[in-house]
């Protein structure tokens, strides 16, 4: 069973150093009645306790101190079916993944729609990861 603010708000996790990035996806899942923590690194992320009580991350992967790479290693060691989403604008950084993300992942290149984005939590959210 998932860890939910209340019986139907999933709780999703976004790591991003950009806070308008971060605005914007919390008013997208918001909007999409997910509840959202929002978070400006994956050093935040990971201080807050948080990450055995989402039901999914979304991470930029281009991020100082902590990338989103990094971030997937630990979470995934974690939580090993927990649905995440990474995001970046450099094409090159999401064609290049590393295979020890072991496929429990999915990519979305920065401007991306916010279709594209729900629909990726939808899939992640029904299948685990």
């Amino acid at each position: 069973m998932s860890v939910t603010e209340d019986a139907t708000r999933l709780i999703i996790a976004v790591v991003d150093d950009d806070p308008k990035i971060l605005e914007s996806l919390e008013d997208l899942l918001e909007s999409a009645d997910h509840a959202v923590r929002s978070f400006t690194s994956a050093t935040a992320l990971l201080e807050s306790g948080c990450l055995e009580k989402i039901d999914c991350l979304i991470s930029d992967i281009g991020m100082p101190v902590m990338d989103g790479f990094e971030l997937v290693r630990i979470a995934h060691a974690t939580r090993p079916t927990l649905p995440i989403i990474l995001i970046s604008g450099h094409r090159h950084i999401l064609n290049g993944l590393p295979p020890v993300l072991g496929g429990h992942y999915r990519a979305l290149k920065k401007p991306f729609d916010g279709q594209a984005l729900l629909t990726a939590v939808s899939d992640g959210l029904r299948t685990g990861g």
